[in-house]
């Protein structure tokens, strides 16, 4: 009997392989490569495929592209239940129909967060034999609604990065699909370049300050960052905790929005979502509305777009963006100011709270905890040397977040920045603000010279307001980028609409070149 803490991924395949040959049910003709989840629930129900049959499709592309071929280094751990799963909900499919609204979904899995059934190591090798006591809220919801937790992807360690995806559990870096050569941002950059990869249906996320907005603008993904209190933190592991937010990532609004209708809500084991019992809507996908834009009125902040480093063909690309809204009926008013976006330096911006937050996390883990403090962490030695002088710095901060000046100061240019926002919102009686989500594109691997472009660290992680980001095109031919809607708490109904609206008149996601259909 193996123990899958210490499974590997090669091992993982060949396990596969064995159980595909014994439980084959014959092989469907169905094309996973960007299909939705509506798409996939029809096939079910037209008898043309099965949650197995699924789930051997993904698990083709991930063993073709994976590590071999492109070599997208995407994946950290496969999970070794997902066919049983699989078969699972076909039996119970025949027996009564689709068991939720994420029926046979396999869905990929950020390994910041907690799941009982796989290791979780948030990047790092020094969490490289923890599984935790119980999924994360939000994995038990995914569950709950039917879906398969088919992988857990590859992070930057302890979400560290928003520039890249590279940590201590895999050498090497994950690799953007629509460019090799490239990264496909941080720290989220897995789930990111699995998803564009149709490594599975859709992907969940982490946010702290960019992590599920940029690595979906650099693989042409819809990714919602949701007001903080929308949905539950309890189980990720954290990097600062009053800024983190674990979300959808998806090839279509529509998906993306699908898994935050099951997601999103009140969880006992977080406070902050007590604020989802009063605000939440029944159901985002009533907000799926082709018309979105019309009427809208969207306030551009050039504060954030137009900068000296920002890149032209990205501008041309925004601009492209503000047109295609007008002719879907929407006010643009141009420029809209934002003074304390201007008066508040970013790193007046943030708590640095990540010491005590770990080692919260990791006492959460009880007696199995492989360690018990940020200082064994980095007396483990088992992390990439990139982080070591971050780890250092964190370990000199002392003090709770409560009691610490940084995090007071913090706390208060945030209530100024959320006034300063709503102030916007409100004398121009706008709907939502926009700008590109990132004025660069992505970088050469390695490369942390040139601009970085990463706009979503302004707004939305200290006002707590939702960002949503959709695909705007493309620059230099292949390299995506995309477009940041960003409105008021609790605004998520509004923002979908905009944001579906958008994508319906412009249609700019594509598939990358490097992983293309298997049959």
């Amino acid at each position: 009997m193996f123990n899958k803490r210490h499974l590997s991924s090669a091992a993982l395949f060949f396990a596969f392989g064995l159980a595909v040959t014994a439980g084959c049910t014959g092989e469907s003709d169905f094309d996973v490569v960007e299909a939705s989840i509506a798409e996939i629930h029809e096939a079910m129900l037209d008898g043309r495929l099965t949650a197995r049959q699924l789930v051997e499709l993904y698990l083709e592309r991930i063993e073709a592209y994976d590590k071999q071929g492109p070599s997208l280094n995407a994946i950290i751990a496969i999970n070794p239940d997902a066919l049983a799963r699989a078969d699972e909900l076909d039996r119970r499919f025949r027996e009564s129909g689709f068991v939720g609204p994420l029926h046979g979904i396999p869905i990929i899995v950020k390994d910041n967060y907690d799941t009982h059934d796989l290791q979780t190591t948030a990047g790092s090798a020094s969490l490289a034999s923890s599984i935790p006591p119980d999924d994360a809220y939000q994995v038990r919801m995914i569950r709950e609604a039917g879906a398969i937790v088919l992988a857990k992807s590859n992070m930057a360690e302890f979400a560290f990065s928003p520039y890249h995806t590279v940590g201590s559990m895999l050498p090497g870096h994950t690799r953007n699909p629509y460019a090799l050569n490239r990264v496909p941002a941080g720290s989220s950059g897995g789930t990111g370049a699995a998803v564009a990869a149709s490594f599975g249906a859709v992907g969940l996320g982490t946010d702290t300050g960019n992590s599920i907005r940029g690595p979906s603008s650099h693989n042409s993904l819809v990714g919602i960052r949701s007001t903080m209190g929308l949905t539950s933190r309890d189980g990720i592991v954290p990097l600062y905790l009053d800024r983190d937010i674990g979300g959808p990532m998806a090839r279509s609004v529509a998906d993306a929005v699908a898994v935050l209708d099951v997601i999103a809500g009140f969880d006992p084991a977080d406070a902050v979502t007590e604020g989802a019992v009063e605000h939440k809507a029944d159901r985002y996908a009533d907000y799926l509305r082709e018309d979105g834009l019309n009427g809208a009125r969207i306030g551009v902040v050039r504060q954030i777009s137009d900068t000296e480093t920002a890149d032209p063909e990205i501008l041309e690309r925004f601009e492209e963006a503000l047109g295609a809204m007008r002719q879907s009926g929407a006010e643009i008013i141009d420029p809209v100011h934002i003074p304390e976006q201007d008066e508040i330096p970013l790193g007046q911006r943030w708590c640095r709270r990540f010491k005590h937050d770990i080692e919260e996390y990791l006492a959460s883990l009880g007696a199995e905890a492989p360690v018990g403090s940020l200082q064994e962490i980095i007396e483990s030695g088992s992390y990439h040397p990139s982080i070591r002088r971050s780890l250092d710095y964190f370990q000199g901060i002392e003090g709770a977040p409560d009691n610490n000046a940084q995090c007071e100061r913090a706390r208060g240019n945030s209530e100024r920045l959320r006034a300063g926002m709503r102030r916007a919102l409100s004398e121009g009686r706008l709907d939502a603000l926009v700008h590109p989500t990132w004025s660069n594109p992505p970088r050469l691997i390695g490369d942390l010279n040139t601009p970085a472009g990463d706009n979503s660290q302004y707004l939305s992680p200290h006002t707590g307001f939702p960002a949503i980001t959709v695909p705007m095109g493309f620059v230099r031919d292949s390299l995506p980028v995309g477009l940041q809607i960003i409105g008021d708490a609790w605004s998520e109904p509004t923002l979908i609409a905009i944001a579906y609206s958008f994508e319906q008149a412009t249609k700019h996601r594509r598939p990358p070149p490097s992983t293309p259909a298997l049959r």
